[in-house]
């Protein structure tokens, strides 16, 4: 984290970005922290571990033999193959794009954007991730390497800086690729699926580098900035300001900018942050009917 916002803020990718941008509570706190640790619970404790218990796959010992950095190789390149496609595939579906909708929705991407992530994608993909790890008997270590490597390569591939890695970029993904994949641009929307490994794109033919860079990110149309209206959102459209017409609503939405101002963190009048507009910012006219 350190380095990469030390390089952020040296080498950006687009200049002028603020580091208490809108909606970083939400991703940092509610996605990072909140979310990440409730599902490391539901993924391994109340899926993985039962399914192991059942079938007892891992006393198979498949791969156990193999030396570590093999088998963290192996689960690497496999699921990176399986995210290439499943990634995909989400783009081109109407229900499973609900799936990955929160993912876009940031306008401002960063090192710490890709954990918006919609709570069922990630127990999709990290228990197909994370299964077969277990089930063919891994040694335990390469679940917390996988798991580490997972977490600093999303951080970096969204990261605002400015990398240039010439012919590095077709086999190993950074910024410069999927950074455009975030772009609010038609020409992208299909393009640049890879996670870790850019040689995907590039063999399948979705690969999208120009020279020049994006002049916008997120969605082109209005999607909730709340958490818990986010996740509802995968199984019933929300329109978030007509909850603001209830005051125990209007109450929550105030609550964090009000710390904030309290404690001089905000950049404005009371009420407001830089982070993520209030209750007030969201009713007013011009943003309820908002689209680029």
């Amino acid at each position: 984290m350190v380095v990469l916002i030390f390089l952020e803020r040296t080498y950006p990718y687009r200049k002028g970005l603020p580091f208490l941008r809108e909606g970083i509570w939400v991703d940092f706190i509610w996605y990072s922290l909140f979310q990440n640790f409730i599902l490391k619970i539901v993924i391994f404790d109340f899926i993985i571990h039962p399914i192991d218990l059942n079938f007892q796959l891992s006393r198979l010992h498949v791969v156990s033999d193999w030396p570590v950095i093999w088998q963290i190789l192996f689960f690497l390149v496999v699921h990176d193959f399986y995210i290439y496609w499943f990634h995909r595939w989400q783009h081109n579906s109407k229900i499973l794009w609900r799936t990955h909708e929160a993912h876009h929705s940031n306008k401002v991407i960063d090192w710490i954007a890709g954990s918006r992530s919609h709570a069922l994608e990630i127990i999709i993909n990290q228990t197909i991730e994370f299964t077969p790890i277990v089930l063919l008997g891994a040694d335990p270590v390469v679940v917390p390497i996988k798991a580490c490597i997972d977490g600093v390569w999303g951080m970096y591939i969204h990261s605002n800086i400015n990398v240039r890695s010439g012919k590095l970029q077709y086999f190993i993904n950074g910024p410069e690729m999927h950074l455009w994949h975030h772009a609010d641009q038609n020409e992208v929307f299909f393009a640049n699926y890879s996670t870790k490994f850019a040689i995907w794109d590039w063999l399948f033919g979705t690969a999208y580098l120009p020279k020049h860079k994006p002049e916008r990110y997120g969605l082109y149309y209005d999607y909730p900035k709340d958490y818990f209206v986010q996740f509802v959102s995968l199984f019933k459209k929300v329109d978030e300001n007509k909850l603001l017409g209830n005051n125990y609503v209007k109450w929550y939405y105030g609550l964090r900018p009000s710390l904030m101002s309290h404690f001089h963190l905000s950049s404005g009048k009371r009420g407001s942050s830089p982070n993520e507009p209030d209750a007030q910012e969201l009713s007013k006219p011009e943003n309820q009917n908002q689209h680029q």
